[in-house]
C-alpha cells in the first residue's frame, strides 16, 4: 500500500508534471519518437505491402520480413546501433541523446505489423469485386485507388493501430542510453528505490497507450466503407416515410407473380 501511495501522490504532485524534466516534457518528447517512427515506418513499408498485395505477389517476401523483424530484440538493435560509431549517442535536436539510434530502432519495430495488415488487407479483397471492376474496363491504378484501397483500408489502419501502441510502449527503452522519454521516470525511480516513481511513469505509459488504442479503434470504425454503407442505408431506411415503402413492396410482390 506504501508503494502505492508513493505512486499517487507522485502523481498529483504538480512539480513532478513540470520542468525540463517533468513527466508532461518527457510525455510530449516520447510522442514525438512515437509519430516520427510510426511515420517513418508507415512510408517505407505501406507503399511495398500495398504494391505486392496488388500484383499478388511477393507475399512470401512480405511475411518473411516481417517475421525478421518480430524476432530482432529492439533493445539488442539499439544497443548495437549506440555502440556504433554511427549514429552512436549523439544529441539529434528535440529527439535528444541517441535520437537517431532509437528512431532507427523503433521505426524497424513498427514495420511489421503495417506491412503484414497491408498485403493480407490486398489480398482479402474479394476476387468476384476485382473482377467485376476489371469487367467494368478499370485499369490496374483505378482498380487499387477505387475498389482494393478503400476496402482494404479499415486492415490497414489496424496494422498502424498495433504499430503505434507498440511502439509508443517500447520508446521507453530510450531510457536505458540516456535517451528521452517517460522511461527515464521509470528508470530513475527504480535506480533509486522510489517505486512510487517508477511505477507512476509506467501508469502514465499505459494509460496513454489506452488513449491512443481508442482513438485508432474510433479512426478505422470510421474508414470502413462496409460500415459507413450500412449505416447510411440505415439512416435512409429510418428517414423514409412509412407509407412510401408499401407500394415498393407491393410493385416487387406483384412483379413476383407476374
Amino acid at each position: 500500500m506504501t508503494v502505492l501511495a508513493d505512486t499517487w501522490e507522485y502523481l498529483l504532485d504538480p512539480s513532478s508534471w513540470s520542468g525540463r524534466n517533468g513527466m508532461l516534457a518527457l510525455l510530449l518528447e516520447q510522442l514525438l519518437l512515437t509519430v516520427t517512427a510510426l511515420v517513418a515506418a508507415a512510408a517505407v513499408g505501406l507503399p511495398v505491402a500495398l504494391a505486392l498485395g496488388h500484383r499478388g505477389r511477393g507475399g512470401f517476401l512480405a511475411i518473411n520480413v516481417s517475421n525478421i523483424g518480430r524476432a530482432v530484440p529492439t533493445f539488442a538493435l539499439l544497443a548495437v546501433l549506440v555502440a556504433a560509431d554511427w549514429p552512436g549517442t549523439a544529441q539529434l535536436g528535440p529527439y535528444g541523446r541517441a535520437g537517431l539510434a532509437t528512431l532507427i530502432a523503433l521505426t524497424l519495430f513498427g514495420l511489421p505489423p503495417i506491412i503484414t495488415n497491408a498485403y493480407v488487407a490486398m489480398r482479402e479483397v474479394p476476387a468476384e469485386v476485382t473482377q467485376a471492376a476489371v469487367g467494368m474496363g478499370m485499369t490496374g491504378w483505378q482498380l487499387f485507388r477505387r475498389v482494393e484501397l478503400p476496402l482494404a483500408l479499415p486492415l490497414v489502419v489496424s496494422g498502424l493501430r498495433l504499430a503505434l501502441v507498440q511502439v509508443w510502449a517500447t520508446a521507453t527503452i530510450a531510457a536505458l542510453v540516456a535517451g528521452p522519454g517517460l522511461g527515464r521516470v521509470i528508470t530513475d525511480g527504480f535506480a533509486a528505490n522510489y517505486y512510487g516513481k517508477g511505477i507512476a511513469g509506467a501508469v502514465v505509459v499505459a494509460v496513454v497507450a489506452l488513449a491512443l488504442e481508442g482513438s485508432c479503434a474510433l479512426l478505422q470504425r470510421t474508414v470502413d466503407p462496409l460500415r459507413r454503407a450500412e449505416r447510411d442505408r440505415s439512416g435512409r431506411e429510418r428517414g423514409a416515410p412509412a407509407g412510401e415503402d408499401l407500394p415498393t413492396v407491393a410493385g416487387a410482390t406483384g412483379s413476383a407473380g407476374r
